[in-house]
């Protein structure tokens, strides 16, 4: 390979810096996958780790202690989505205006104020969340459906939760803002420490010192003040517009209004995913312990593929709000044009070889007959369910990189005012068979709904590029004529 056909490419990227060059000018395919492999490699991380901190506790032989954390996994949810309210929103708009600092250099002076005031936001929601929790644990706790033996341990869980709040929601946000200058990279190598930190502390405080849940809680609280100082550090030494200073801390609408405008879909739809989980569960746990327990196994099993999904459609967000910022129609078409492929391949790929092995893959985890037959058919509804899923989740990618706030919303709480109503009927109808593929029947309607507004919205969006290309033109002609 020649050294000359190298160096305009190096020398735009040591231009830009390493991380904006994924995002402004390099190949799509590699920036896909520098965006995209590390928060797909970050997720399937904390899958694991999830499986390993159920064992630590499960050691202790306690149902009780398994029962807290089960029971408490609603809070953590609606944790880091006070933490997406901010994070989600911050980031998409900090990426679409690093875009636009491309043609217009004064916007990257706004990104100081975006940057702060979701980080505060979030710590300030956190404390307030917390705190209003702390004082309504008892009610809280039996909200959650604890039962007399398993309150003394969901009480010490998720105090100890909620007094992490605003870590745990900080930590989430900057999560987000970090990705949006494209540092996937950074993002992974802090959440893979986190997770590994936790465990070390799970180790120390669960089987040395014997604190059980409260342990389990105060690692992960700990574990993610270490990701709060990591990101933050890296943010300073290396973030040539992020300032996370109180003194830039605004209630602009100008900040306002796009934040939340794409943050409180995620909200939305944290609190959706918990009530459809609840109305899920519910409904099953009647046909007995088996469709419950195929149920976990096939989730767990399409877990793999689905954050490989999920990856694609979260980690390409940066790069679409980047180009729509910038006005570059081309480079936003191929982002989503390939993202959409990978999306395609990976759930093709994945989705063959688990049905082509399913018998075998649920031997591995059950061998009662009986269970592994409704796991067959659970597991097969999950993978239509997960490339219908991967789709949607693209379009609302799109839709809140491009700002798109109502849209974003409708995407993020369709799931949830669509599945109740058919996993009921689908109860009453069909029985179990009903409830099974209630969710691929939920997902398929949710990715028409993405389809058909994404098709209204095409015109405003090309209007927004073409402004931006526009204004890319005259900044280029204007030197050109004097």
């Amino acid at each position: 390979m020649s050294t000359t056909n190298l160096e305009p490419n190096l020398a735009g990227r040591d231009a830009l810096g390493t991380n904006r060059w994924y995002l402004s000018a390099a190949p799509i395919v590699r920036a896909l996958v520098h965006l995209c492999v590390p928060m797909a490699a970050a997720m399937i991380v904390g899958a694991v780790y999830n499986l390993i901190n159920a064992g630590f506790i499960g050691s202790l032989h306690d149902t009780a202690l398994l029962a807290a954390i089960t029971l408490g996994a609603p809070v953590l949810g609606l944790v880091m989505a006070v933490g997406g309210v901010f994070g989600v929103g911050g980031g998409a708009l900090i990426s679409r205006l690093l875009g636009a600092a491309e043609r217009e250099p004064a916007k990257a002076g706004e990104i100081k104020h975006v940057a702060a005031f979701a980080v505060w936001g979030s710590v300030i929601a956190g404390v307030l969340f917390g705190g209003l929790g702390l004082l309504l644990l008892h009610p809280l706790v039996s909200l959650l459906g604890a039962d007399p033996a398993a309150m003394p341990a969901t009480s010490a869980y998720v105090a100890v939760m909620l007094v992490f709040v605003p870590v745990l929601a900080a930590a989430f946000c900057l999560e987000q803002l970090v990705r949006a200058e494209g540092a996937a990279r950074q993002v992974m190598i802090g959440l893979i420490a986190s997770t590994v930190a936790n465990l070390v502390l799970d180790l120390l405080f669960i089987l040395v010192l014997h604190w059980g849940v409260a342990g389990a809680a105060l690692s992960m609280g700990l574990a993610n003040l270490a990701v709060v100082a990591y990101f933050v550090s890296w943010l300073h030494r290396h973030s040539t517009h992020i300032s996370l200073a109180p003194r830039w801390f605004t209630l602009s609408p100008a900040v306002l209004k796009p934040v939340f405008g794409v943050g409180v879909g995620e909200l939305l739809q944290s609190g959706f995913l918990i009530v459809t989980s609840l109305v899920l569960n519910n409904l099953a746990a009647a046909y007995g312990d088996g469709p419950l327990a195929a149920m976990g196994v096939a989730v767990r099993i399409a877990q793999v593929p689905e954050f490989l999904v999920m990856g694609v459609t979260l980690g390409v967000l940066p790069l679409l709000a980047y180009s729509y910022g910038k006005g570059d129609r081309r480079r936003l078409r191929s982002a989503l044009r390939a993202s959409a492929i990978a999306v395609g391949g990976i759930s093709l790929i994945f989705s063959v070889a688990v049905f082509l092995f399913r018998e075998q893959l649920f031997s591995a985890f059950v061998a009662d007959q009986s269970v592994l037959a409704i796991g067959v058919t659970i597991l097969t509804a999950q993978l239509v369910a997960m490339i219908a899923n991967g789709f949607a989740g693209l379009i609302t990618s799109l839709f809140q990189a491009t700002g798109r706030s109502v849209p974003a919303i409708v995407m993020s709480v369709s799931q949830g005012v669509l599945f109740i109503p058919i996993v009921v009927l689908g109860n009453l109808w069909f029985g179990l068979a009903g409830v099974i593929w209630a969710l691929t029947v939920t997902e398929a309607l949710v990715f028409l709904v993405g389809l058909v507004m994404w098709l209204v919205s095409r015109s405003a969006m090309d209007r927004g590029l073409a402004q931006g290309s526009l204004e890319r033109a005259e900044e280029v002609l204007e030197p050109a004529a004097a």
